[in-house]
């Protein structure tokens, strides 16, 4: 490794800083050798100072990339990030020391774990696609084998990896997500099927079974493919649209004018309507060219973000990572059996000596058809989130973005018509958990460079939260209607900290479905003001007030509401220790002693000026102001002065709330105990 004074310099401080823990934590740390451990130690030591110690460096000149430093120490991704989590929980106070209380989010290690396993996911996804689609070389002998069925990857498969990878790389930062990754992948796919020789294909285009959208004109290859993936037409075209450019602009291709004198060729059968075909754009001489073009951009992409070089993604039968939650939070590498020696070694070989991508061992299929007599694999994280975008998009999405008919009257038989109040609530909440203050301060610059096409994808995900949280909130006021038999849900709908968790719950699943890299659960919690405890009381109700809800998002709730009450909801500042004294009164002097209070949740008025909200026409709330509170506060910070809860909460009494809760429907009564007015 080149490294420069500065980064020596810091590198060597926090190292020296360190040891003393390195050397008394050898039994905990990893199964290896004591020299394995401590070339391990060295990687985090060295990855902590280029991530944290670059504030002052120009973007273009970021230093060491992690693909260099797994290079220079010879160590798997898989070990690299069982052993990063406990380096950071081992040194977290000596990095505060040295960088300040916010390494932990400038260190990036949440998101670049996420995106490891959309890799790892979208490499397995293509892997299958390719193999189904089209035969994986030119029916000659694989080298350096004895086994007859083994077959080596064709340029053709490097081809669509890289082809993709570039693609990926262009989107910003700041909203990737594997949602859009895998419909950019199905548009490669598409690339592929009316550019690849079709002596090469596995498939009959011709076959209504792979096939089913037909026209007059042929297959409509784009239908067909939507129907297969599970993707949106209307994305899939736009994704489209911009790998054309990206041919057109990149690789230097030229479209054909004129698309009758491709129509006996990869083409024949299929309607060219809205796809663009190249010119002998795959033949053999210019598959060589452009296969080259695609490495050269890419790796030129890599030495500038320091990203992990994600072309080993597509080398090995399976990924060898676990799946992390729907929303990409507490993501898990558990152990495997298999072997790392291959996809998980360090991505470090040069463009010249990179020995060519290798897909999965291989047989074909019996029937000779493998893309028509398969089907996509259930529960891998492309197909989940698949099934749950398909949810968005025909339950969610045609609904209007304003309250019902229905849910007006609700807010309108209160003892006070809260309509506005709750209109600009939802306007305030969803902004700041939808903007690009919420994807970082490297994301959100990202943001505001984009030609607005991020705008655009942030803007349509709020929309869907915002849809979603009034469908629910429909459902719950009709259902307590008529445990009350009555309209007057005064007590539920005037409830800020319900509606807040409600909003939060709607804006996770939408975070869900998406697999954002960057917006992760707990960062609606933050967004919204709420604590743990108080999200929790909500899930359960939501998921039964939904009965259109996909048992993949069930599932990422019940997950979520598990972890939130096993160990969030214990926290210090969980709102848990305010109910606590309230029920217990007995407690309290020992909860102010350990400082375990939630702060009140930040006014309304306070969220929307800290993330610069503008309401538009709606009508202000009469917001509350919380004086000497310049920043917006996060809910998990812990409260160590002593105060009376009861009054400067507004906590009602113990004894009243439990008289009154005999009374009320369950979910006005699991608000009725910590109600506070904010």
């Amino acid at each position: 490794l080149v490294l420069d004074e500065s980064t020596t310099r810091q590198a060597m401080q926090l190292f020296k800083e360190t040891k003393i823990i390195l050397l008394s934590s050898m039994s905990s740390l990893g199964s290896g050798s004591p020299e394995e451990i401590e070339r391990s130690w060295c990687a985090c030591v060295l990855y902590c100072v280029s991530k944290l110690g670059n504030a002052g460096k120009a973007k273009e000149d970021r230093g060491i990339t992690l693909r260099q430093i797994l290079r220079a120490f010879d160590l798997k991704i898989v070990d690299f990030f069982k052993e990063m989590p406990q380096f950071c929980i081992k040194v977290g106070f000596i990095l505060t020391g040295l960088y300040g209380s916010d390494w932990e989010k400038r260190l990036e290690l949440q998101e670049l774990q996420a995106n490891l396993v959309h890799l790892c996911s979208l490499g397995r996804h293509y892997r299958r696609a390719y193999q189904e689609l089209f035969l994986l070389n030119d029916g000659k002998p694989a080298n350096n084998s004895s086994e007859l069925n083994v077959q080596q990857a064709s340029e053709y498969y490097d081809f669509g990896w890289l082809l993709f990878l570039v693609l990926r790389n262009q989107a910003s930062s700041a909203v990737k997500n594997l949602l859009t990754s895998t419909t950019e992948l199905v548009s490669v796919l598409a690339v592929l099927i009316i550019h690849i020789p079709v002596r090469l294909r596995n498939f009959s285009i011709e076959d209504s079974s792979c096939f089913a959208k037909k026209s007059d004109k042929g297959v409509n290859l784009i239908a067909s493919l939507c129907e297969r993936y599970l993707t949106s037409e209307d994305e899939l075209s736009k994704a489209l649209q911009k790998t054309n450019i990206l041919i057109k602009d990149i690789l230097k291709k030229k479209p054909c004018s004129d698309v009758s004198e491709c129509q006996q060729g990869s083409l024949s059968f299929i309607d060219p309507e809205g796809l663009t075909f190249f010119k002998n754009f795959l033949e053999e001489d210019s598959l060589k060219s452009s296969l080259q073009v695609l490495e050269k951009e890419y790796v030129n992409g890599l030495d500038t973000k320091g990203e992990l070089d994600a072309r080993m993604f597509a080398n090995e039968e399976d990924s060898l990572l676990g799946s992390g939650s729907l929303s990409g939070g507490a993501l898990k590498l558990p152990g495997t059996k298999r072997k790392y020696d291959d996809v998980m070694a360090s991505p470090t070989k040069s463009t010249a000596s990179r020995a060519p991508m290798s897909p999965p061992r291989f047989c074909p299929s019996p029937n000779g058809n493998s893309f028509c007599n398969s089907k996509m694999a259930p529960f891998t994280p492309v197909s989940t989130a698949m099934t749950t975008a398909k949810w968005l998009r025909s339950a969610i999405s045609p609904l209007p973005s304003k309250p019902s008919g229905e849910l007006l009257r609700f807010f309108s038989a209160c003892d006070k018509d809260v309509t506005d109040d709750i209109t600009c609530r939802a306007a305030i909440i969803l902004g700041a958990i939808f903007t690009g203050s919420s994807f970082g301060e490297r994301m959100c610059t990202s943001l505001r460079n984009t030609s607005g096409m991020d705008a655009i994808w942030t803007e349509q995900r709020k929309m869907e939260a915002l849809k979603l949280y009034y469908r629910v909130l429909e459902s719950m006021c009709r259902a307590e209607s008529q445990i009350l038999s009555g309209s007057n849900l005064t007590s539920l709908l005037s409830n800020e900290r319900f509606h807040r968790c409600m909003i939060a719950c709607s804006a996770e699943l939408v975070l869900a479905t998406h697999k954002t890299v960057t917006m992760m659960f707990p960062a609606v919690l933050e967004k919204t003001g709420i604590t743990a405890f108080d999200l929790s009381k909500v899930i359960e109700s939501f998921v039964r007030h939904e009965d259109s809800l996909p048992r993949e998002l069930k599932r990422h709730l019940n997950s979520l509401e598990e972890r939130l009450l096993e160990s969030m909801a214990w926290e210090k500042g969980s709102s848990m220790y305010n109910s606590l004294i309230v029920a217990r009164p007995t407690l309290s002097a020992e909860i102010n002693r350990l400082g375990l209070l939630a702060e009140p949740m930040p006014s309304l008025d306070a969220i929307a000026v800290h993330h610069d909200i503008s309401l538009g026409g709606l009508p202000p709330l009469p917001f509350h102001k919380q004086p000497d509170k310049d920043e917006v506060r996060s809910p998990k910070r812990a409260c160590t002065e002593r105060r009376n809860v009861l009054v400067d909460n507004s906590f009602r009494s113990p004894v009243k709330d439990v008289i009154k809760s005999k009374f009320l429907p369950p979910l006005q009564s699991a608000f009725a105990r910590f109600d506070i007015s904010s």
